[in-house]
Order: structure tokens, then C-alpha cells, then sequence
């Protein structure tokens, strides 16, 4: 089997992905949706409750976050998973009968983004945790990017799927067909041989499990540096759900058809890094920052194209950058934690790269109402400009990094620690950045 694919070796890996793919495209096809219905039906455009509508979906993760992180490290992640995946289906399954009906509301909207949040925020770190119980730890970054393969490929077609049934026959059948596609995970999952997964200890019932979490994250300035660059791109510049249908809409002037077209663009390149980084053994916290600084650049410029055309082109590295940039820091994180704190750390992990949106998102909102929505994409540059720039610094500052200028060799620029320091975080500068 191709090294890209080794991971699909594993029985129960392969159920996973066969389910998971069908109900990735159902997830894209609402998200599309659903910001079609805020942003045309239910208001005229406006950006702040589109910004309100992305934030209460993940306001949640912060909240929830540390109580998901300890249920995932306790319970068994495949019954868990069964209960959240049906319970994100039922709330897909009510929006879409209020669309039908004709009897939805901006605020009912609300209430179903943050109850789809709730259940997303409990699902999320058994999700990313339960890939190590199905695949040998060998295996496990090929299968940390196959997810984010099989996510972007939904991607490609969720989108361009929920664009045409908009036009065809409204809204509310998009999120009926999404809330029908959490039965193939839940499916998967009752099939799995159980006998061939591998779970960790149990984590030990008691006061302090989430306390004791924390405390493993505090002691690694690596999975520090990881926290902080996610957090801050995701904050800020990972909000490509809102700020794509803004320039579709309000700078291009475009349709339905048009807008998903857009997603599946931007997928492209996020499918192209997943394709790539799956034939990677092994991340570096160079690839984090590294990719962090590119998507910053394509960010920038695809801010600045002035036709539609272009900005769909734009998009196609900027998709590739920001899922090297995902792809990296959740192997790094996950190949790096002991397996019975891996529940915990995803779950600090999910919820400081997701759970900062509630917080990003209006205030982007804010920014594409008061300056245009170009302003919501290029803020995003900018601060993963900035947040690159930050993480060498802090690197140099606190570690004793050596900085090195080589002019006739590559990469260029070498950041690199003394091999008396703890760990090494280097960065290339002057070269194209590869797939995670």
C-alpha cells in the first residue's frame, strides 16, 4: 500500500474513514447553509450576526472544554462518540425542520448553533484522541492527516453540493441531509472489531484530573508554543466560513452557486497539504511556524484580489498553508503526549484553536461592518504575520536560539537551538514551506 495511505491498513481506521467522509460532506452542506440562511433570508447581510451565529457554535469548546477533555480520558471514546455524533445529528434534523416548516427564526437559529457547540465540544477531543486507539503508534500522523484529507475533500463538494440544492430547493433539505449523515459514523462505529483497539488507562476518578492536565501542559514549553500560534490564527484567521460568504456577497456580489463554489477552491489546497503531509513520519515545530508565516502571506494577498476569479485562485494556497499549519501542531501535540493525558491535552488543545472563535468571530464581524469585508480576511494575515514573527522571538529570547544567515545554502535562515536546550524549535525562511 502507498506510504500515503498506510494508515487505511487498520480494519477498524478504514470503517472510520468510510463513515466519517459521508458525514464531513453533511457538515460542510449545513455550514454552508446555515450561512446562507443568517446572512439572505434571516437578515440582510449582516456580518455581526453571521460573527454572533460562527461564535455561539464554538463559544461551547471554552466552557466545556476541560469536562470533555477528562469524560474522553475516562470513558470508552467509541461509546462516547456514538452518543455525541447522534446527538449533533438531532439538532441538525430540528434546524432543518424549522427551515422546512418556515417557521425559523434568527434566534432559534442561535440556540441550535450552541447546542450543536455543546455537543461539538464534548465530541471534539474523544474524536482526535480515538485515532491513536484504532492505528499503531507508527501509523498515527499518516492517520491525523488522512482526517484532514477526508475533512477537505468533503469540503470540495459540501459546499458546491449545498450551493446547488439552495438554488434548487431552499435551505432547509441541506440541513436535513446533514442530520441523515451522522448515521454512517454511528454506523462505523457499532461495527468496529473492539477486541483490536488499543485504549489507554483509564484515567483514576478523583478530584483534580482536569487541575492535573494543566499542570502536564504548563511543564512543556513546546506544546506552550503550539497553544499559543493555534490559538491566535485560529482567533483570528481561521474564519474562512464567515469571511468567504462576506467577499462573496457583499464585495463580489455573487450567489449561492458562486460562494460554494469558493469552499471547494479553498479545499483544493487544503486537500492537496492533507495528500502531502499523510507521507510525513513525523512534524517538527519548525512546519507550525513555518506554515503560520505562509498562511499569513496568502491571507494578505488573497485580501487584496480584486476580482472574483483571482480571490478563488488566491485561495488555493491559502487552503494549502492553513492545513499544513492544522495538520502539523495536532500531530505534534498528539504524537508528544502520554496516551493517558492525550484526552485532556486535545481537549485544552480543541478548545484554545476552536473555542477562540466565539471570540474572533464577532470581532471580525465587527471589522468586515466597519471597514469591509476584505478587512476580515487581511486582519487574519496580519496576525498570523505578527504571531510567526512572535513564536521566534520568544524562542530566541527564552531558549538561547543561534540565528544563522546562509546565503548559498538552504533554508537561508536557521533558528536553532543550542543541543544543550531541552528541545529544538527551528524555522526556514526563503523556501517554500512543505506539507505538514
Amino acid at each position: 500500500m502507498s506510504p500515503t495511505f498506510r494508515a487505511l491498513r487498520t480494519f477498524n481506521y478504514q470503517l472510520w474513514m468510510s463513515g466519517a467522509i459521508v458525514s464531513n460532506v453533511g457538515t460542510w452542506m449545513q455550514r454552508g447553509a446555515q450561512d446562507w440562511l443568517v446572512l439572505t433570508v434571516l437578515t440582510d447581510h449582516s456580518a455581526v450576526a453571521l460573527g454572533i451565529t460562527t461564535g455561539l457554535q464554538f463559544a461551547p469548546m471554552l466552557v466545556l472544554a476541560p469536562i470533555a477533555g477528562v469524560l474522553a480520558d475516562r470513558m470508552p471514546k467509541r461509546r462516547l462518540l456514538m452518543m455525541t455524533q447522534a446527538a449533533m445529528g438531532s439538532i441538525g434534523l430540528v434546524l432543518g425542520l424549522l427551515v422546512v416548516t418556515g417557521t425559523v427564526r434568527l434566534w432559534m437559529v442561535y440556540v441550535c448553533a450552541l447546542a450543536l457547540g455543546a455537543a461539538a465540544a464534548v465530541d471534539a477531543p474523544a474524536r482526535q484522541a480515538f485515532v491513536s486507539e484504532m492505528v499503531p503508534r507508527e501509523d498515527l500522523s499518516n492517520a491525523v492527516s488522512l482526517n484532514s484529507a477526508s475533512f477537505h475533500a468533503a469540503r470540495i463538494v459540501g459546499p458546491a453540493l449545498a450551493g446547488l440544492l439552495i438554488a434548487w430547493v431552499g435551505t432547509g433539505p441541506v440541513f436535513l441531509i446533514n442530520a441523515a449523515s451522522f448515521l454512517a459514523v454511528i454506523a462505523s462505529l457499532s461495527r468496529m472489531r473492539v477486541r483490536e483497539l488499543v485504549p489507554p488507562p483509564a484515567a483514576a476518578r478523583g478530584k483534580g484530573q482536569m487541575r492535573a492536565g494543566l499542570r502536564y501542559v504548563r511543564r512543556r514549553p513546546d506544546l506552550v508554543l503550539v497553544l499559543a500560534v493555534v490559538g491566535m490564527v485560529g482567533t483570528f484567521g481561521l474564519n474562512f466560513q464567515m469571511t468567504t460568504a462576506l467577499m462573496a456577497t457583499s464585495v463580489f456580489h455573487k450567489g449561492p452557486g458562486q460562494y460554494g463554489l469558493l469552499g471547494s477552491i479553498m479545499a483544493i489546497g487544503s486537500l492537496s497539504g492533507a495528500l502531502l503531509a499523510a507521507r510525513r513520519e513525523k512534524p517538527t515545530l519548525r512546519l507550525v511556524v513555518g506554515s503560520t508565516f505562509a498562511f499569513g502571506v496568502f491571507s494578505s494577498i488573497a485580501a487584496a484580489m480584486p476580482t472574483y476569479t483571482l480571490f478563488a485562485i488566491a485561495l488555493v494556497p491559502v487552503g494549502l498553508s492553513s492545513l499544513t499549519l492544522m495538520t502539523s501542531a495536532n500531530a505534534t501535540v498528539q504524537l508528544s503526549v502520554s496516551p493517558e493525558m492525550r484526552g485532556r491535552v486535545m481537549a485544552l488543545y480543541m478548545a484554545i484553536f476552536m473555542g477562540g472563535t466565539p471570540l474572533g468571530a464577532p470581532i471580525i464581524g465587527w471589522v468586515g461592518a466597519q471597514f469591509g469585508a476584505r478587512w476580515t480576511i487581511g486582519v487574519g494575515g496580519i496576525v498570523a504575520l505578527l504571531t510567526a514573527v512572535t513564536a521566534v522571538v520568544w524562542a530566541m529570547a527564552s531558549d538561547r536560539v543561534v540565528v544563522r544567515v546562509r546565503r548559498r545554502q538552504t533554508p537561508h535562515l536557521l533558528i536553532q537551538r543550542p543541543a544543550t536546550a531541552r528541545s529544538e524549535v527551528t524555522a526556514d525562511v526563503g523556501e517554500p514551506v512543505p506539507a505538514a
